[in-house]
């Protein structure tokens, strides 16, 4: 996943903005971002407060951490099938 320049809290806070009333064009431009990652934001952030975004990031890094995990797991387990069905 790509790092960001914008922590959690700046991003919450820019949601915020463009669901305060503030036109999505003029929150972009002050913010610097286009509108679909505004957009891809708030699909992801809306409605979230600070601690909530927080506990997402580590799920989502947990989450990665399990499926990696998994990958290395399944790929012992295809090369013990391998080995153990070779004719010696």
């Amino acid at each position: 996943m790509k790092k960001t320049r914008f922590s959690e809290e700046q991003i919450i806070a820019v949601v915020r903005e463009q669901e305060g009333g503030m036109k999505t064009a003029d929150v972009c431009r002050k913010h610097g971002i286009s509108s679909a990652t505004l957009y891809a934001w708030k699909a992801k952030y809306g409605g979230m407060d600070v601690s909530q975004a927080r506990k997402l990031k580590v799920l989502e890094e947990e989450n990665g951490r399990l499926k990696r995990l998994l990958a290395d797991a399944m790929l012992d387990n295809a090369v013990l099938k391998e080995v153990a069905g070779k004719n010696w």
